[in-house]
């Protein structure tokens, strides 16, 4: 029997869920469930962490979240190789490909159990159930899909008819038939009629298997695939595709490129509650909810207010006299939008991004693998920032052509270079770092170090960074 070796899918950037999930911190590193301490991606990692029933799992994740992922994986006591670096978004299809390249490297031939990072499972003996019985059929060359029972009409999943039973594996069925999203109207059709599966984008078959289809099917994109890999930047902690190679790949969805092509593909009807956790209505019908309907997170008070999810980062939000609202407030932006439209916030997202704001980017507070740094204020030619540094961490040596920085320590002590020159620093002391000059901050001691940064140019921004050395092997000229 081939073993099951998990794939995690860690990149997307879950813009439904904004002002919360932001490109550079996203929904499945954050802990958005009721009664856990676990983000999404660990709470993925905790469900197939068991060795007896798992091998080591394959993580494809966004390049700039690389450190998150690794760190809460360990922290999950999930085993794996090295994650597999994505230096642009191609969908599904590229990621599961490199995967199963990767899986196929020492000349092996796992099962990959395709997972992605940021879904609700709400009964994991269930959830084993339903792969024990698509083990069977994903041996035998089977494309195996798992199906949930619909709940309500819902617009926002594709559908998947089951078909004719294969008697050789018990409870697995031939796909008749594949619905994309549907509206409203064919949403209740399609539950009346019975049959048909939400299709939850979690997938079973064996790298071999999916190898062969995509050479079949989508050659093209098989073929810039091994070409990323080939030319990848290896280390032991992560596989850093090509970037020319890659951004030439064909994107595209895994049910598109390969599933709704092949004659091989099968459903598991799941009995497993599930949810993609896709928009702040689905999180609001997962969570507790008071006597009144609401769900209320944080620093909330409410009267006469019924059906809403409210959650509050950083202030006091009150609410009055208001229904099937969704309020989010965040240190920089709030979200007020009604239940039924939440899925549209991408929308907001698509503008900011046009207006070349930075909300949709990031949050105040960015983590950084040296420890992290908090936006305080920011004008046309001045930035403000607070870096918060770990005992023994240092950011890189580097420099910036259109900025010039000066530091003041607040609090513990400083080791800075600048231009070759050494010198140590303690609180209220300060330093100027001129543009174009090579420069390094180090946290020489034992507590940590906070030190206020005032940027000042004409291009303040996180792009204009020159690398020449670095610590957590970020390469030279990048952002992160």
């Amino acid at each position: 029997m081939s073993q099951i070796r998990p794939v995690l899918l860690s990149g997307g950037s879950g813009t439904r869920l904004w002002p919360l999930s932001r490109a550079l911190f996203p929904k499945q590193l954050q802990a958005l469930l009721p009664g856990t301490p676990w983000s999404l991606l660990q709470e993925t990692g905790r469900r197939v962490s068991d060795r007896t029933r798992f091998g080591k799992a394959i993580i494809v994740s966004n390049d700039e979240h690389r450190f998150a992922v690794a760190a809460q994986l360990e922290e999950a006591g999930l085993a794996f190789d090295a994650p597999i670096l994505e230096p642009v978004g191609r969908n599904t299809a590229p990621a599961i490909t490199v995967a199963a390249l990767v899986a196929r490297e020492n000349g092996e031939d796992p099962l990959l159990l395709v997972l992605p990072s940021d879904h609700h499972v709400g009964n994991v003996g269930a959830f084993h159930e339903a792969i024990r019985r698509g083990k069977h059929a994903a041996e035998a060359g089977e494309l195996v899909m798992f199906g949930m029972q619909p709940t309500h009409p819902e617009t926002g999943y594709g559908y998947i008819k089951a078909g004719d039973a294969l008697t050789e594996h018990f409870g697995v069925h031939r796909v008749a038939r594949f619905v994309e999203k549907p509206n409203l109207e064919k949403a209740e059709s399609l539950l009346a009629e019975g049959g048909h599966y939400w299709n939850s984008g979690i997938f079973l078959f064996k790298a071999s298997v999916l190898l062969g289809e995509m050479e079949r099917l989508q050659p093209a994109m098989l073929a810039a695939c091994k070409q990323s890999l080939a030319r990848a930047q290896v280390s032991p902690d992560f596989i850093r595709l090509d970037a020319a190679s890659f951004r030439d790949c064909p994107s595209d969805s895994i049910d598109y490129a390969v599933l709704e092509k092949t004659s091989h593909a099968t459903v598991v009807p799941a009995e497993f509650a599930w949810s993609d956790i896709g928009s702040w209505a689905a999180l609001w019908a997962l969570s507790d909810k008071d006597e009144h309907g609401n769900v209320s997170i944080g620093d909330v008070m409410t009267d006469d207010t019924q059906g809403c999810f409210i959650r509050s980062e950083d202030r006091l939000v009150t609410t009055l006299g208001v229904r099937d609202l969704v309020i989010v407030e965040t240190g920089d932006a709030v979200l007020v939008a009604g239940k039924d439209k939440v899925q549209d916030i991408k929308k907001i997202v698509e503008t900011l991004k046009a207006g070349r704001r930075r909300e949709h980017l990031s949050h105040l507070r960015t983590d950084r693998p040296w420890g992290s740094f908090v936006t305080i204020e920011s004008g046309p030619g001045y930035l403000v920032k607070r870096l918060t540094v770990k005992p023994g961490a240092a950011l890189s040596l580097q420099m910036h052509h259109h900025r010039a920085e000066h530091w003041v320590v607040a609090e513990g002590t400083a080791e800075v270079t600048v231009d070759g020159q050494v010198t140590t620093l303690r609180e209220h002391q300060s330093v100027d770092i001129p543009r174009g000059a090579k420069h390094r901050l180090r946290n020489p001691g034992k507590a940590m170090l906070q030190v206020i940064e005032v940027q000042t140019g004409p291009f303040l921004s996180e792009d204009d960074i020159v690398r020449f050395e670095d610590a957590y092997r970020r390469p030279v000229e990048s952002s992160q």
